[in-house]
């Protein structure tokens, strides 16, 4: 599958390991992530010589090309809930994870749309779990189910 996993990039990194783990898992699983770039520490060297507008374009795209997206949300970040929201709008199936005990966004824990799940994870197994159980069944574009 072709998954856009969103994180954040400029509002903190301290849950980088958690994002590493995550997208480690989606590509050991044979999916696509054109989003991998975003869990490694070179992310804001990789993406401060691209222009605002072509980051806009470019992750538009990788959204509207997506399965399905995958957000972990513990750390608050306008871009990621601009993702969450395009990829809802565009139909697609959205899960959002975070950390247990962590405070997050009244608008994701709030919004009751059918393509949203909202799922609080204690570790990084726990995570993986979540993401696995999540994909699970998820139609591709071609119209089969994940398998994996």
């Amino acid at each position: 599958m072709n998954i856009y996993f969103a994180c954040s990039i400029t509002g903190g990194r301290q849950d980088e390991l958690v994002y590493q783990a995550i997208v480690h898992t989606l590509l050991a699983d044979g999916h696509f992530v054109p989003t991998a770039h975003l869990s490694t520490p070179e992310v804001m060297a990789l993406e401060s010589v691209i222009d605002p507008g072509e980051v806009f374009l470019r992750d538009v795209d990788w959204i509207d090309a997506c399965d399905a997206l995958i957000a972990e949300i513990s750390t608050p970040s306008h871009g990621v809930g601009y993702e969450i929201a395009h990829a809802l709008n565009q139909g697609k199936k959205v899960l959002c994870c975070y950390q247990e005990g962590r405070r997050i966004s009244k608008m994701i824990s709030g919004n009751t749309l059918p393509g949203l799940r909202i799922r609080a994870y204690r570790d990084h197994e726990e995570a993986i779990h979540i993401v696995r159980e999540f994909l699970k069944g998820l139609p591709t574009r071609s119209g089969e189910t994940d398998s994996s």
